[in-house]
């Protein structure tokens, strides 16, 4: 049945997926699924008070901007394998780069990876020809199965990277 305020795309995209988190292990295909976040960096303006027998640890909420951070999570979970690489933006030449290193560094035996990801702007095929040369890009292309996640279905991915409170 299709959700309500959903439509035909949103099936044919979670079938999509599903299909792709029900496969069997397979070495060559690697399952590798890509989130980011951005994150804020904060530092402490006064020193916390250490904790002694009988009284917890003290410190001020008080804080001192200092930027933000782009995490891009890596998550293979038929592998056991996850990385995070931090990069000072959140741009298609960044997203490119992640991309080669799964390709050359992290799954280079693999013949094809199968990457799932939300649709993002970034997350295209371009991204990469717009950070290499087109003989690069086009091999690097050829590496990866894309299984986008659209919409409604993009809540179905696993959020390693929200704090739990």
């Amino acid at each position: 049945m299709i959700p309500p305020k959903a439509n035909s795309a949103f099936v044919a995209a979670m079938e999509d997926v599903l299909a792709v988190y029900t496969r069997p292990r397979d070495p060559d295909r690697p399952l590798v699924c890509l989130d980011e976040t951005s994150k804020q960096l904060l530092a402490e303006t006064r020193v916390p008070i250490p904790m002694k027998p009988g009284r917890p640890a003290r410190c001020d909420y008080e804080y001192e901007r200092n930027g933000t951070a782009n995490l891009f999570m890596m998550f293979a979970p038929l592998e056991g394998w996850r990385r995070v690489k931090v990069t000072d933006r959140h741009t298609a030449v960044d997203y490119a780069h992640v991309l080669k290193d799964l390709a050359d560094v992290h799954f280079a035996n693999a013949r094809t990876i199968v990457l799932v990801q939300d649709n993002l702007n970034i997350h295209s095929k371009a991204s990469l020809y717009e950070a290499f040369p087109a003989p690069e890009a086009r091999r690097l292309v050829e590496r990866f199965q894309l299984a986008l996640l659209y919409g409604p279905a993009a809540r179905c991915k696993p959020k390693v990277m929200v704090r739990r409170q």
